[in-house]
């Protein structure tokens, strides 16, 4: 879904029949300036989203911006100023808010799980775990705060899970299946253990996710492997753990909390007395 079909059903499931409170209120003639302001430390991502939630509702609202996607800002901060029609404003406030405060939420853990590891050679990726429909805009906001994009979907990247291996009966006759198509997609291996990563191995696969291993496992694997297959490692890895994660030399590092456990940036939108 394009970005403008997603916010117009955004404003849709926002406005319905009509803002009632400000139809009520008769502000039509006024016009008012309004701002954007950060009231927690963080990562912006999302500001040019913001700013089409706005022109959406009212393409005259005059809008300038003081930050741009990327910037850490501060409580206090402004991140930019709107002015027009006060009942356009207040139609497209908690919209423009939503996607903005969400989307810099991703941002901003993504960058501190990021520093977290810059002493190391260990890339941090996200996962398909996003918010239906809002997986673009996500995806996007881990690569502001500084992350990578693991597979889009399941158009983009072969990716042999638990349930695949069983369903085509293990992990050397699944990749001989797909490889006999002529297949010239990527190909990772997800494995929970010493013996399946040894057999991905062997099948020459591309990247091998080491799910839910011990530490212990871990960099033994890295000791045996780490030249001759890509090593990324998911399970349980968050704010606190990742830097050990990333201290066993694998090449990536995989989180779902990037997109499904972020705590969204608080910022708050003030009308000028």
């Amino acid at each position: 879904m394009q970005l403008d079909e997603i916010i117009r059903k955004s404003l849709e499931e926002d406005l319905g029949s009509g803002d009632i409170t400000t139809r009520y209120l008769d502000l039509e003639p006024m016009l008012s300036t309004a701002y954007m302001i950060a009231k927690a430390e963080g990562i912006l991502a999302g500001i040019d989203v913001a700013v089409q939630v706005f022109k959406a509702v009212d393409p005259e609202l005059k809008i300038t911006l003081y930050r741009k996607d990327g910037d850490k800002v501060m409580p206090q901060d402004e991140i930019l100023r709107v002015e027009g029609r006060p009942a356009s404003i207040l139609q497209g406030e908690r919209t423009a808010l939503n996607f903005l405060q969400r989307m810099s939420g991703v941002a901003t853990v993504t960058r501190r799980m990021v520093d977290k590891i810059s002493g190391t050679k260990a890339r941090l990726l996200d996962t398909r775990k996003t918010t239906p429909l809002l997986r673009e805009l996500e995806k996007y906001s881990v690569r502001v705060g500084g992350g990578y994009n693991h597979r889009h979907g399941l158009f983009d990247m072969i990716m042999l899970k638990e349930n695949h291996l069983r369903a085509a009966g293990g992990i050397t006759k699944a990749v001989a299946k797909i490889k006999s198509q002529n297949a010239t997609y990527k190909i990772e291996v997800e494995v929970t253990n010493q013996e399946e990563l040894a057999e991905a191995v062997a099948a020459k696969v591309d990247r091998v996710m080491l799910d839910n291993m011990s530490l212990k496992e871990i960099r033994a694997s890295v000791k045996a492997f780490k030249n001759k297959v890509e090593l990324e490692v998911s399970g349980g890895i968050n704010e606190e753990n990742i830097l050990t994660y990333a201290k066993t030399g694998v090449h990536f590092i995989s989180s779902g909390a990037l997109t499904h456990s972020y705590k969204s940036l608080d910022i708050s939108l003030l009308f000028k007395e």
